[in-house]
């Protein structure tokens, strides 16, 4: 018998044990989810919405090397795009831009006195193999001078809502590589500055607005001035398929920018897309150049492989504090609205437990007692609905944060009510607020 309870005893503690050894497993499992990454800062952001699915010390200002291009890249698609420049156009190559190009320490294409460069071809230069000789002169054909490029670079950093960020130059060099060469009005030791989030902001703003920057990014390999200077540039992004490191090829990655100088170790701004979802991820201070390209795999793994959309506000869906709006002047006393639209998120695993829907409606629809007054058209814009609660709803930009929102629209009509139906309403009030009054008045007596 006591060998009998010995044994159910031990029965117990075992599954005891068991149950307490599953739940830290799973609980390990849980907070493990998340890409341990060997890199100093870094970032992971759906390139739709701006939603920051993986941040990590994203606000830390470090030397972005030549990610700084990604900055000329918008600004030279901006120009393009405003008519300042054309991509046929011949640019004038200055003396300081021709001896930096045959600097062949830097990332260079030659180029020569006397031979003619469209923007299209430096522009490919610049963003396929990184060439710094080809970045000045575009700069240079933009704002006249590099140091003009400099400002521009900086006040287009402010007005796309970049916080941490220094630009000194065009190419990401620090200025000390550049022999005397570096732009007028920097010091000489300077370098660029940016974090991994203003880095990010940065690559939203270029890909939503000028996303045929891919069709340049996405090259593995081209010659520069065929029949000429002749050379080969090979992309220094090693995830793009077909590229030199074939075991690096990432499916989906079509861009963007990598980044090494001495101070900045090695960096990369990826994007992928698959399944109509596409992501930008930003890792700063790896160990080597392939580890630059093996975090970000990390990084975009996490987010194709953990995170779902989820439908988080249905269309039609109707709110308790929205089912029932009081209405003056109509047939009708009060009226119902709801979601105008669907709304979606990107959630760990597809999980929106915590997640609310919250109503705000506009005040300007209302009267002072808080009414809608017929008539009332359905559909008609009340308000919005956005959601509270829950986790990954951090967004890179304020005005991406209130994108995600959908409009809170009336359910059905509200006709006006007639003039007799209103009078026996006024009539009715007029003598109910008597009654009341005169009640209220033989209480106070008692």
């Amino acid at each position: 018998m006591q060998d009998l309870k010995k044994s159910n005893y031990l029965s117990i503690v075992t599954a005891v044990s068991l149950s307490i050894g599953l739940f830290l497993h799973n609980e390990t499992e849980v907070e493990a989810s998340a890409p341990d990454l060997a890199a100093e800062a870094a970032i992971l952001v759906d390139a739709e919405t701006g939603q920051v699915l993986y941040s990590e010390n994203e606000d830390v200002i470090l030397p972005p090397a030549s990610m700084t291009k990604i900055m000329t890249e918008y600004l030279v698609n901006e120009a393009e795009a405003n008519g300042e420049i054309s991509w046929d156009d011949e640019v004038q190559l200055s003396e300081k831009t021709l001896q930096m190009s045959q600097d062949y320490d830097l990332s260079n294409v030659p180029l020569r006195e006397g031979e003619t460069y469209t923007a299209q071809e430096l522009y490919e230069a610049m963003a396929i193999y990184s060439a710094n000789g080809a970045t000045i002169a575009l700069a240079e054909h933009v704002a006249g001078s590099e140091s003009e490029f400099v400002d521009r670079m900086n006040k287009k950093a402010e007005e796309l809502g970049m916080e941490e960020y220094e630009f000194v130059n065009s190419t990401g060099l620090n200025n000390a590589s550049m022999n005397g060469l570096h732009p007028e009005g920097t010091e000489a030791d300077a370098e660029n500055m940016m974090s991994a989030e203003a880095t990010a902001i940065l690559t939203f703003h270029l890909l939503n607005e000028y996303p045929d920057v891919l069709d340049t990014a996405s090259i593995t390999e081209k010659t520069f001035k065929e029949n000429s200077a002749n050379v080969l540039m090979e992309n220094w992004n090693w995830m793009l398929p077909g590229s030199l490191e074939e075991h690096l090829d990432y499916e989906g990655v079509d861009g963007l920018k990598t980044g090494y100088t001495e101070l900045a170790g090695n960096a990369f701004t990826g994007t992928a897309e698959r399944n109509g979802t596409r992501y930008i991820s930003v890792v700063m201070r790896t160990g080597s150049r392939m580890a630059r390209f093996e975090e970000t795999a990390k990084l975009l793994d996490y987010g194709f492989e953990d995170f779902s959309e989820a439908e988080v506000i249905n269309e039609g869906e109707v709110f308790d504090e929205a089912s029932a709006f009081p209405v003056i002047k109509g047939k009708e006393d009060t009226v119902s609205a709801s979601a105008g639209e669907s709304l979606s998120l990107l959630l760990e695993g597809g999980e929106t437990e915590g997640i609310t829907p919250s109503v705000s409606i506009n005040e300007d629809m209302l009267n002072d007692e808080g009414e809608l007054e017929a008539p009332l058209e359905a559909g008609t814009e009340i308000g919005t609905v956005t959601l509270e609660g829950g986790s990954g709803q951090e967004y890179l930009l304020d005005e991406a944060a209130s994108a995600q929102a959908v409009p809170l629209v009336l359910e059905e009509d509200v006709e006006k009510a007639g003039w007799f139906a209103l009078t026996t309403r006024s009539i009715g009030g007029f003598f109910g607020n008597m009654w009341e009054n005169a009640s209220n008045f033989v209480k106070g007596l008692f």
